[in-house]
């Protein structure tokens, strides 16, 4: 096993493990104690992923904070991966700094300090958000752990048994009837008919990369069950889009409330206005922060 520790106090603006993994921006962790998405935090308990490989390979990775450092455990020396997978190597401070100084931003920011982006691997990504349509976050949780412990490989780590995210081959092997039994409802064809198009090389999410942010997401929407939103939380939370700025059911509350100047009657105007609203290269950072905030009302 490898082990290691990154002082908090090193991170600029800080880090909130808790709210970075369970503030809706990614559903491929586990925490120790079975209550992700629970609604409480849990100072002590560890969360688990695991990462790349095939036939058992993967890389386990656990991270819990305890004394000031965020703690890891790992197949591998984890500690670059740990870095990206939770961006700690992104200045938090100075991004806050260089947001507008807008009333519920700033609330935003204060309630929730140290909550950073993600950057989850972008095939799971897209299927946990294509799985989001219409659901509370525990429930996509659940759905996401169901598919990895049904088609991804088992990977054993510390005495315990992992499942890693299924790959698009693996998953492929799905039948609607399957996902559906499942509990995927209506997103089974969805995720089925993705599935086959990333495993046949007819599309990857990772294409988007290196496209401009608006082609970007044209270009996520081909996948089946992906519109603008979902394309936009991909983009956000899995190819380093943070100018993205998914307009969710929060968002358009908030859009509504607090800045209706920026409704311009659809999803591609609303969103560039709203992301000029909400300081263009790191909109995607403020709607988190803004997203979060409103959803839990704390």
């Amino acid at each position: 096993m490898e082990t290691g520790t990154i002082s908090i106090d090193e991170l600029g603006g800080g880090f909130d493990l808790y709210r970075t993994l369970e503030s809706g921006q990614s559903y491929l962790w586990q925490r120790s104690d079975g209550e992700m998405y629970g609604g409480t935090p849990a100072p002590d308990a560890w969360y688990t992923t695991v990462i790349g490989g095939s036939a058992g390979s993967g890389d386990v990775i656990r991270v819990r904070t305890h004394d000031g450092c965020l703690e890891w455990e790992s197949t591998t020396d984890a500690e670059p991966i740990v870095r990206r997978l939770l961006r700690l190597d992104d200045d938090l401070e100075a991004i806050v700094a260089a947001g507008p100084d807008d009333p519920l931003l700033r609330e935003a920011y204060e309630a929730h300090r140290g909550m950073r982006l993600v950057d989850d691997p972008a095939f799971g990504c897209l299927i946990s958000f294509i799985c989001s349509a219409q659901m509370r976050v525990s429930r996509i949780h659940t759905m996401v752990t169901t598919l990895a412990r049904e088609y991804g490989d088992e990977v054993a780590f510390d005495g315990e048994t992992y499942h890693a995210f299924p790959t698009p081959e693996q998953l492929a092997t799905a039948t609607e009837a399957d996902l559906r039994d499942l509990g995927l409802g209506y997103r089974a064809p969805y995720v089925v008919r993705t599935a086959e198009m990333v495993a046949n090389g007819e599309a990857h999410p990772e294409a988007a990369r290196d496209l401009e942010y608006e082609d970007a997401r044209e270009y996520l929407t081909r996948f089946v069950g992906v519109g603008d939103k979902v394309a936009d939380c991909v983009l956000l939370f899995s190819l380093g889009f943070d100018e993205a700025v998914p307009l969710d059911t929060w968002i358009k509350s908030a859009v509504e409330e607090y800045y209706p100047d920026c409704d311009r009657g659809s999803y591609a105007a609303t969103s560039r206005a709203l992301r000029d609203r909400l300081g263009g290269e790191y909109a995607g950072y403020a709607q988190t922060y803004v997203f979060h905030h409103l959803r839990t009302g704390e």
